[in-house]
């Protein structure tokens, strides 16, 4: 049997807004109408914990309304032909809910919760969380996901996956955030690179990328049939 290229995907926000999900970019750097210093930030959770869980609760429930779109079901048919990891900045689930089987969170997950007094121990988180919920560290539950200031623990892992590609796909991201923004210089020197997304930022254009100027979810047509012969 023949060996499958292995296949690194970045994914960011421009996937999930295709599903209906509001990403905190799309307005001014704000959030559902919150500054992301409001509720993404651990400042944030010690001065309003309530605004910030609620905030949570809100997003968690649009999450589990919204539906996999083209994108995610197109990147998970790619598993046919690559060994696919896909890195996603997006803390919902839809990946998974695409069909796609190795999906690594960088900014966490929204249906998974943890206590503040402990970065390790995850719990499945499928309600509202209220101010007053203790895990049995007896530490207030709090959203896993990683808040702006907080390291992001998931990032060494990621760069193993980068580190060893055949192939690169952004999709759906202007990798403006960081540090997940700085992974595309971990690819090896001539990994060919496709970037699919709805408006590609020209300082960011490298020689070895394919340009692909479409939103994801019709953007991934487009990239199927271009990676046909990497396969």
């Amino acid at each position: 049997m023949q060996h499958k290229k292995r296949l690194v995907v970045l994914s960011g926000a421009g996937v999930s807004a295709e599903s209906g999900l509001q990403t905190f970019r799309d307005s001014d750097g704000l959030w559902n109408n919150y500054r992301i210093e409001e509720v993404a930030t651990p400042g944030a959770f010690a001065r309003d914990p309530k605004l910030v869980l609620d905030f949570y609760n809100m997003r968690r429930n649009d999450v589990a309304k919204a539906k996999p779109n083209a994108a995610h079901f197109g990147l998970a048919a790619l598993e046919k032909n690559f060994n696919v990891n896909i890195i996603t900045q997006n803390i919902d689930d839809l990946h998974e809910r695409g069909g796609s089987t190795h999906v690594v969170h960088l900014h966490g997950e929204i249906f998974k919760m943890r206590s503040v007094k402990n970065t390790q121990k995850l719990y499945d988180c499928l309600t509202d969380i209220e101010v007053g919920d203790l895990a049995e560290d007896g530490g207030q539950l709090r959203p896993h996901i990683v808040w702006f200031e907080e390291p992001v623990p998931m990032i060494d892992y990621a760069l193993s996956f980068l580190e060893n590609a055949d192939i690169l796909v952004i999709i759906g991201t202007s990798l403006q955030v960081y540090p997940a923004a700085s992974l595309i210089n971990y690819v090896p020197r001539g990994t060919p690179v496709f970037v699919v997304d709805k408006k590609i930022p020209d300082h960011n254009v490298r020689s070895n990328f394919h340009l692909i100027e479409e939103p994801a979810s019709t953007g991934i047509e487009t990239l199927t049939k271009l990676l046909e012969e990497y396969k």
